[in-house]
């Protein structure tokens, strides 16, 4: 392989001969990567931020309603995954690759589908007609609109670089990716959409929260735009013409422990990532009544993941992905542990235990789409078929799972802790608040380390091996 150059595949016919004309693999695709999921992420942290605290607090629907409802949507996502995988793998090679033209087709319909969901002028309308639009908007969004957009820009990077050290660097951009849209919903809009009432109280305004999904929608727009026209498909891969087999594609599925165990990652690393951040609507403006301290932890959540992001690469590689994650996902659960014997009344205090919790969040994130194609490659070598993005599809469907958990588990929390719109401030609900904002999250971050411990077994050593065994030793 040429220093920073492209990849030439032909294991069993699975790629294209890469064209030598085409510009080697750079800061360029790196950079192009990652404005991809700050888009996607202008609008799924959108939803996963403030979809509950819109919904229970301007719609006036019960918070265990909500969670329910958004559970119950992303299991269509079952079939809508697998089956955009599939329209990924059969999609015509062009000029521009299999999955980036995907990017310029639902880039402006992720944005619009978003915005409707915080349609506050319905606020007065039935209960059943709140409830049914919450659900008609949800799936609109997650289940077609970002399913579209999202399972082709994960496949892509299979076709971006064949060497997995690029790949883990594209995770890792992708993760930094994540996090300025992250910083910038958490950070920004807080300050926006929440607002102090008459008797001094912060309290959550539709009209600005609707103007927000506007303004991220845009925003969200122009960074798809730039991961378009930065990004190269190097690897083209060949059209898949197989006829699908159901039957065949859950018997591979289900024979992969490297998949599997992939998905039991992803599905706690959703419900630890969602819970960590979802209660933040409520800890900060009900508990420590403090809307400024919110954004000031978002902050500070990026430049922890931007200082852990100088290292991942090198220190992974030397120690291993797998194991890289499960030491920061112990660091979390210790510190949110801490945090909810401690039961402190000191914001800064309660942030810094918050940062340590991002410690374990970033570990996993910043690797966990390079450990992806880790996955896909260790199937290849034991069927002899190359998937991208029916496998992305079954991954991506896991983390949605996740995200609807977590989201179903809040409002249940919530519930449970006896909040809603009139009782938010009640020094019993708020007390509620906290250990629910600290306790579930340090008992996900632990589970998510003995996921990776005892059920994915790509370790280093696994994965260097297959690596020999794929591209020679390269």
């Amino acid at each position: 392989m040429k220093n920073g150059g492209d990849w030439l595949s032909v294991k069993k016919g699975l790629f294209m001969e890469i064209e030598k004309e085409i510009r080697p693999f750079g800061l360029r695709d790196k950079i192009g990567y990652m404005f991809g999921d700050c888009g996607n992420d202008f609008s799924f942290m959108l939803c996963a931020m403030f979809l509950m605290k819109f919904y229970t607090d301007i719609m006036g629907v019960s918070a265990a309603v909500v969670g329910l409802m958004m559970m119950v949507a992303k299991f269509v996502d079952a079939f809508t995954d697998v089956f955009m995988g599939q329209v990924c793998d059969r999609s015509p090679v062009t000029k521009k690759g299999k999955f980036l033209p995907w990017i310029r087709r639902m880039m402006a319909p992720v944005a619009i589908s978003c915005a409707l969901i915080f349609a506050f002028w319905f606020r007065n309308m039935p209960m059943a007609f709140k409830i049914g639009w919450l659900f008609f908007t949800y799936l609109l969004y997650g289940s077609v609109c970002y399913t579209a957009i999202n399972i082709p820009y994960g496949s892509m990077a299979s076709a971006i670089t064949a060497d997995p050290k690029q790949r883990t660097s594209l995770s890792t951009f992708r993760g930094i990716g994540a996090k300025i849209a992250i910083t910038g919903i958490g950070s920004a809009l807080p300050l926006f959409v929440f607002q102090k009432d008459a008797t001094g109280k912060v309290v959550f305004s539709g009209e600005h929260m609707f103007g927000a999904a506007v303004v991220c929608g845009i925003i969200g727009i122009t960074a798809y735009s730039l991961c378009y026209f930065l990004t190269t498909e190097r690897v083209k891969m060949k059209q898949v013409t197989k006829k699908f087999e159901l039957g065949d594609f859950f018997k591979t599925i289900l024979s992969s422990r490297a998949l599997l165990g992939m998905i039991a990652c992803a599905l706690v690393l959703l419900v630890t990532q969602n819970l960590f951040q979802g209660m933040n609507n409520y800890i900060y403006p009900n508990y420590f009544k403090n809307r400024e301290a919110m954004s000031l932890v978002s902050l500070l959540g990026t430049a922890t993941m931007l200082a852990i992001s100088t290292f991942a690469s090198s220190a992974s590689g030397k120690i291993g992905k797998k194991e890289f994650a499960i030491i920061g996902s112990v660091i979390g659960s210790v510190a949110m542990f801490v945090a909810y014997f401690v039961h402190t009344q000191n914001v800064v205090v309660w942030i810094g235990f918050q940062i340590f919790g991002e410690v374990g969040l970033a570990s996993f994130n910043l690797l966990c789409w390079a450990m992806i194609t880790d996955v896909i490659d260790d199937m290849e070598i034991k069927n002899g078929e190359r998937n991208d993005g029916s496998v992305y599809a079954v991954y991506s469907f896991a983390r949605k799972l996740g995200q609807a958990f977590s989201a179903g588990l809040t409002g249940f929390m919530l519930s449970l802790i006896g909040y809603t719109k009139e009782s938010a401030f009640d020094e019993s609900v708020t007390n509620g608040i906290y250990d629910a904002a600290s306790l579930a999250p340090a008992i996900a971050f632990g589970v998510m380390a003995l996921a990776l411990f005892f059920l994915y077994p790509l370790n280093k050593k696994r994965v260097e091996e297959n690596s020999v065994k794929l591209h020679g030793g390269r």
